[in-house]
Formats: C-alpha cells, structure tokens, sequence
C-alpha cells in the first residue's frame, strides 16, 4: 500500500472525500490542472458535467502514462467557475466519479473561482498520486 487514509477516530466520517492521506512509499506523480478538453484541446461541451467527466479522464489518461491506477491518487483540487452549476448536478458529478474512480475518495478540495485560462471552461482538477513501489 501506497497511502493511508488519515481519520481521527472521534470524528464524522467524510461523504466523498478523504481529510488527509499519508504517502508511506512510492512514486509521486503531480498532474498539472486538466480542463473538460479532449486530447487535441477542444472543449465538446460548454456544460459543467461533461467537462468534469473529460477533465477526470485527462486526469487518468496522464496517471496511466505513469503506470498509475485511480487508486494510486491521494489529492484532488477542483478549480470550479460554476458554484450553482455545480451544486445543481452534485448526484450526476458523484455517478461520474464513480464510475471513473470506483469507490476510491482522496483527500480533495472544491475551490470555487471568479475564471479560468482555458475558455469555455467550467471547472479545472488537478491530482497529486502514489505509486506503489513495484506496480
């Protein structure tokens, strides 16, 4: 094991996310903030949901360049412009992550942002992970 969810034992358990994760051993990869745009850098949808899905999968696709899985990512931040947008959709958004990262809840951050360099973009993740020595 790569990481260990960090949970005081008094403490609500977390809905979706994870408070804090210890990198024990491995390989540290940090992917740089990934928008809801398809390999050539063409955004497909000017709408909040499918760019949080393209966006996760440019988060995944880079991850496997590395040998990583979804298991493997111990922090997201998500850069969002659409607060309502993304309050709106939250179960929709929840399906998607999902069904990309299983069961699997890093610790993560939702910072909500006035813009972003790549428009139309709507939202902005990026993800730090550790691979597991010998994966």
């Amino acid at each position: 094991m790569a990481h260990r969810v960090l949970h005081p034992a008094d403490w609500a358990p977390p809905i979706g996310y994870a408070n804090g994760i210890e990198a024990v051993r491995g390989r540290l990869v940090f992917i740089a903030g990934q928008v809801g745009w398809d390999a050539q850098q063409r955004f497909q949808s000017e709408d909040l949901v499918p760019q949080f899905e393209q966006a996760l999968r440019n988060i995944l696709a880079i991850l496997a360049e590395a040998g990583g899985r979804p298991e493997h990512i111990c922090r997201v931040t998500a850069f969002c412009i659409d607060k309502p947008g993304y309050l709106a959709h939250r179960s929709e958004l929840g399906r998607i992550w999902r069904n990309l990262m299983g069961k699997h809840y890093p610790a993560m951050s939702m910072i909500f942002v006035a813009d972003l360099l790549d428009s139309p973009g709507k939202i902005e993740l990026e993800a730090t992970a550790v691979i597991p020595d010998g994966d």
